[in-house]
């Protein structure tokens, strides 16, 4: 987790979530998982409870009123402040307009994919492959049911569409490079770990 709450990629999604209405906790929990937004960022009870207490620390946010529903226990609305509206709109305008490089895993692992030798790493990435259809699959049809309803208008999901994009493109590398493999035409050394044969 990062080193500051105000700083996790949670908090973004629950500014923008009460720059539509005041809600509790449990219910921002309840919508992100419904528009699938846990597929972008981590939502856990422990993490989401941190960040509200945070930015309502920062006065971004501001508790409204309390709600109770049968035995169920209290729940504290919150909804944005005029702070908290300027602070969602200036790291948002951040976010989109300056990129910034990431560190996914699987950047890491394919710069030695060469260790693996060709058939280990064309088998890996063919069930990468094969993974990445099921997760498109299972998202496109998740965005397509969720678009059908017509509860949510696309500009709430756009995300689940540019995580597709991102999915299609790593897909089509991955059939490129194991092409290559394949064929022979990627280059492979004798001896991936570059040490000397005696």
């Amino acid at each position: 987790m990062p080193k500051r709450s105000t700083e996790n990629p949670l908090a973004l999604p629950l500014m923008g979530l009460l720059m539509e209405r005041p809600m509790h906790p449990y219910e921002m929990a309840a919508v992100l998982r419904e528009r699938g937004k846990d597929a972008t960022v981590r939502v856990n009870r422990g993490s989401l409870y941190d960040v509200v207490r945070t930015i309502e620390a920062e006065g971004w946010i501001r508790a409204t009123a309390t709600e109770r529903e049968g035995g169920r226990p209290t729940r504290t609305v919150y909804e944005l402040t005029p702070e908290g509206r300027a602070e969602f709109t200036a790291r948002l305008d951040r976010q989109i307009s300056l990129p910034h490089r990431e560190y996914p895993r699987f950047l890491t692992a394919v710069a030695y994919i060469g260790a693996l030798g060709p058939e280990g790493a064309l088998a890996a990435l063919r069930e990468r492959r094969e993974r990445l259809d099921a997760i498109i699959t299972a998202e496109r049809r998740t965005l397509d049911e969720v678009l059908a309803a017509g509860t949510v208008p696309r500009l709430y999901v756009i995300e689940a569409e540019f995580a597709l994009h991102m999915l299609d493109g790593e897909r089509a590398w991955i059939t490129a490079v194991a092409e290559e493999i394949r064929d022979g035409t990627l280059a492979w050394p004798a001896d991936p770990t570059g040490s000397e044969s005696t």
